[in-house]
């Protein structure tokens, strides 16, 4: 089996940070839409909570429920032969360290997930540490935390000014020394991310979070251009152009790797 063809795991992606050769993400809720993106080339491909808004047409992804979670990630655990597959744990499922065990296993176990995805800050440190000695593989994920939308009083950036971004920086440093495999950064100013990344020595993915990360990650459906609503302001239809959606998704693969998307400011 070459390289291409073989499985990715947490230390290819570490190298490709060490390399500075861009890692490329992207969600997927069903077996089909997996088996285009693991033929396009990308490096890992989360399950999303997302699919509360895009698939069930939820206004936000509280509604998702553990056994949704688990059927998708098992659905798409059936698309995908190369790319890392990891996914998130809904709202209220991680509240305590033993309840996040739990349901992890349970994404791991019958999901096939190989990684959990869970929104942090500081407060979630123990839990993570808890996963990490457990040997459940975690990503933490930063800014705008779309399970605490009515917390936040809707989707706004995060970060913006020096005090926020200060302690989600020293929120990220706890997070990595806890066990924290992988972070993901949403809705932050650029400089912000691209601090976060400089400080620590896990892979930094961004979303709406500038080009100086160490891998991007989009909603599969916005790629497409067809979500709800229409497009968040970072993001892009690769779609135009193509004749294919395996073309649309290739060109975003290709344009992550060569550093095209996104733009820089």
């Amino acid at each position: 089996m070459n390289e291409r063809e073989r499985r990715h795991t947490l230390r290819d992606l570490r190298a490709m940070k060490r390399e500075g050769r861009p890692i490329v993400c992207l969600t997927a809720y069903d077996a089909s839409f997996a088996r285009i993106l693991d033929v396009a080339g990308v490096d890992l491909v989360l399950v999303g909570d997302s699919l509360g808004m895009v698939v069930q047409g939820h206004d936000t992804t509280v509604p998702v429920r553990l056994e949704d979670m688990i059927y998708h990630t098992r659905c798409v655990a059936r698309g995908v032969t190369r790319a890392l597959l990891c996914a998130d744990l809904p709202f209220a499922t991680y509240g305590t360290p033993d309840q996040a065990l739990e349901s992890a296993a349970r994404l791991m176990r019958e999901g096939g997930a190989q990684m959990v995805k869970l929104e942090a800050s500081l407060n979630q440190a123990e839990i993570v540490r808890h996963l990490s000695d457990q040997g459940v593989p975690v990503c933490a994920h930063l800014g705008l935390r779309p399970q605490s939308v009515h917390k936040l009083g809707g989707y706004r950036r995060q970060g913006s000014d020096e005090a926020s971004a200060a302690q989600m920086i020293e929120d990220a440093g706890s997070l990595v020394r806890h066990g924290a495999d992988l972070l993901l950064v949403e809705c932050v100013p650029g400089r912000l991310a691209a601090e976060i990344r400089a400080n620590v020595d896990v892979p930094v993915i961004g979303i709406g979070a500038g080009p100086d990360c160490d891998g991007q990650i989009l909603v599969l459906y916005d790629v497409l251009g067809v979500s709800a609503g229409g497009l968040p302001p970072f993001a892009r239809s690769f779609l135009p152009g193509t004749e294919s959606i395996q073309e649309a998704v290739s060109a975003y693969v290709q344009a992550v790797r060569q550093g095209r998307f996104p733009p820089k400011d």
